[in-house]
C-alpha cells in the first residue's frame, strides 16, 4: 500500500482515495468501529434473548414483579433504555474523541482545496 499525500491529489481536486488510506483517516475509522462493533453485538444479543425468552420461556416472562408489571414488560422497556443509553453513550463518545479528529481531517483537506482555487 503506498502512502501519498492529502495535498498530492490530481488535478482538479482532493484525492479522496488516498485520504481514505491515510493513517489519521483509517485511526478514525478504527476508534469509531471498535466503539461501535461490540455495542452493536451486545444489543443484538440483549434483543434476542428477549425475543427468544419470549417465545420459549412465556412462563418467566409472565412472572408478576409488582402488580401488573411482569419480567416481560421490564426487559421490554429495558430495550428502549438500552437504545437510549447507547446513543447517549455513543454522543458522548463522539464528542469527545471522534469529532476533534474529524474536524482536524476536514480543516486540512479544506486547506487543500482552498489551495488549489
Amino acid at each position: 500500500m503506498t502512502h501519498r499525500r492529502i495535498d498530492d491529489a490530481p488535478t482538479g481536486g482532493i484525492d479522496y482515495i488516498a485520504v481514505e488510506e491515510s493513517a489519521p483517516f483509517q485511526e478514525l475509522k478504527r476508534r469509531q468501529r471498535s466503539f461501535v462493533f461490540p455495542l452493536a453485538v451486545a444489543f443484538l444479543v440483549w434483543y434476542f434473548v428477549y425475543v427468544l425468552l419470549s417465545s420459549f420461556a412465556p412462563g418467566f416472562m409472565a412472572q408478576p414483579v409488582s402488580g401488573a408489571i411482569t419480567v416481560g414488560l421490564l426487559f421490554g422497556l429495558g430495550q428502549f433504555v438500552t437504545t437510549f443509553a447507547i446513543t447517549m453513550g455513543y454522543v458522548a463518545y463522539a464528542n469527545r474523541r471522534l469529532d476533534p479528529r474529524a474536524e482536524q481531517l476536514r480543516a486540512e483537506l479544506e486547506k487543500a482545496e482552498g489551495g488549489r482555487s
